[in-house]
């Protein structure tokens, strides 16, 4: 049985990335920071590990991939991930009870902030908010 062990994210500047993303997901480093790759690991121990590799990368609209992160306090961590370095990405065709933020992190990967605890009342499909991204 196959399992998810790590999501490998291209980025153009490592040690920023591991500053933001260690900071926006609270993951540690896995071992010593190599000169190009480095893995994060959950501070708990559960879910998987995503793994920073320099190699810069063109990003396309839409992104082929992205991070769906999950909290019962949207407001609160969209606030903490802007201070980390965070920017918003609008989208005007985000419904206004729409139960995700899209964010992009300081090299414009794009990932959406979802609410747990909103049960979204609008016709926007996962693939409309896919195609935001």
């Amino acid at each position: 049985m196959l399992f998810i062990g790590s999501i490998v994210l291209r980025v153009d500047d490592l040690g920023r990335q591991t500053e933001f993303w260690s900071a926006a997901l609270d993951y540690l480093p896995h071992a010593e920071r190599g000169d190009d790759f480095l893995v994060l690991r959950p501070r708990n121990g559960i879910g998987p590990n995503l793994s920073l590799d320099l190699h810069h990368s063109s990003a396309g609209l839409p992104p082929r991939l992205h991070l769906d992160l999950y909290t019962e306090d949207q407001v609160g961590e969209v606030q903490r991930l802007l201070a980390l370095g965070a920017t918003e990405v609008h989208w005007d065709r985000r419904p206004p009870d729409a139960d995700y933020v899209i964010l992009a992190d300081p090299e414009g990967n794009r990932f959406c902030v979802v609410d747990t605890q909103h049960s979204i009342r609008s016709d926007t499909t996962p693939a409309d908010r896919d195609h935001a991204l």
